[in-house]
């Protein structure tokens, strides 16, 4: 009688989603929808509705910053809506990232080099956006106070090439990290299902990701294509820029 042959070594890639199991399940869930509500849609209006204003100069960039600045309430909405759920869904990110397994090299499937880039973007992501966060509302101008020098702080930071560069890859890479999360969350949450439909929402989904990157990549140019604008108090100019509120 033959000896049976040995069973194949499962191959490992990418384990389907699942719910997960206890606590775990509370925790992906939330971690799943905090990068939605509210980081995804802070994303969304940082990016294609206050950045793109810059598009329009100057003035226009005031405008919508002393805007933002003059929401009621405007620290615990930042402190509530925008930096717990990013320290959350970042700092959780990288938990889920260690107990992962990915093998994109052996095991070149799409699924795989996408779970692969979701992490690496979600990274690059999560440190540029507290080196933004930080530079721009922590240190140098209170923007809240003088909101007419936000135009020319943002443009000091883009000024080197180095730093220009910078920005671009954390935009790409914040806008990729937010187009396939919106994927991700539709198919875990059973929004979108079978097969046929996934691969439609991915591609518009994709599709989203290209419109949030252009115009990203739009208003930083815009920053680099104006004139120099002061982005302190007492610097030169700063009497126009004033009455430019």
């Amino acid at each position: 009688m033959a000896s049976a042959s040995p069973t194949a070594p499962a191959l490992q890639g990418v384990a389907p989603l699942r719910a997960g199991q206890g606590t775990s399940f509370f925790w992906r869930r939330l971690h799943s929808l905090t990068g939605i509500v509210p980081v995804g849609a802070f994303l969304f209006e940082h990016i294609l509705i206050s950045n793109s204003t810059a598009i329009s100069g100057p003035a226009a960039y005031a405008r919508q910053v002393n805007f933002l600045a003059s929401l009621p309430l405007v620290f615990f909405l930042e402190l509530f809506g925008i930096w717990l759920p990013i320290a959350y869904h970042g700092l959780y990110g990288f938990y889920i990232w260690y107990r992962g397994d990915s093998n994109p090299i052996a095991y070149p499937w799409t699924g795989n080099w996408m779970y692969t880039l979701q992490r690496w973007t979600g990274a690059i992501a999560f440190f540029y956006i507290i080196w933004h966060v930080w530079t721009m509302r922590f240190t140098g101008t209170d923007l809240h106070v003088y909101p007419e020098f936000s135009f020319g702080k943002v443009q000091a930071e883009l000024v080197h090439t180095s730093e220009f560069l910078f920005y671009v890859v954390g935009l790409i890479a914040a806008s990729w990290h937010f187009a396939y999360g919106i994927w991700l969350f539709c198919a875990k949450w059973g929004i979108v299902s079978g097969e046929v439909a996934r691969k439609r929402f991915l591609a518009l989904c994709l599709a989203f990701f290209v419109v949030l990157s252009g115009a990203g990549l739009a208003s930083l140019t815009s920053f680099r294509s104006h004139p120099q604008q002061p982005y302190e108090p007492g610097s030169m100019g700063d009497r126009q820029m004033t009455l430019m509120r």
